[in-house]
């Protein structure tokens, strides 16, 4: 399978154990003791860590670390973005789309070498 496609994939699925575990807690355990949170997020982060790591090691051969990082921030946003809307009931705002813009952004000044 492409290392792009796995990479991708996998931090995808990283990312969505990742926001429950950092804001799952807000919804859920937010009359319980903070360490009951800290420690129901750590067990939820575990399974973050085993998509995250192999992910990072895939994508390496083949992208930097700092396209690493930028692919990771703009999985990030579109998981959290119906996350926060969906389930925390949050509002959506223009402010996510000027986020986006400026991942796009980084995006392009990041991958930029490969596209020319």
């Amino acid at each position: 399978m492409n290392h792009y496609f796995l990479t991708i994939g996998l931090l995808c699925l990283s990312n969505i154990f990742m926001t429950v575990a950092w804001y799952g807690h807000l919804k859920h355990l937010s009359q319980k003791p903070w360490i009951m949170a800290v420690l129901v997020s750590w067990g939820i982060a575990l399974f973050e860590y085993l998509l995250q790591v192999p992910a990072n090691r895939i994508g390496h051969r083949v992208m930097s670390v700092g396209q690493l990082k930028i692919v990771q921030e703009v999985i990030t946003l579109t998981i959290f973005v119906p996350f926060s809307v969906f389930y925390m009931k949050e509002k959506l705002s223009l402010d996510y789309l000027w986020a986006g813009l400026c991942i796009l952004g980084a995006i392009f000044f990041i991958f930029r070498a490969k596209l020319g």
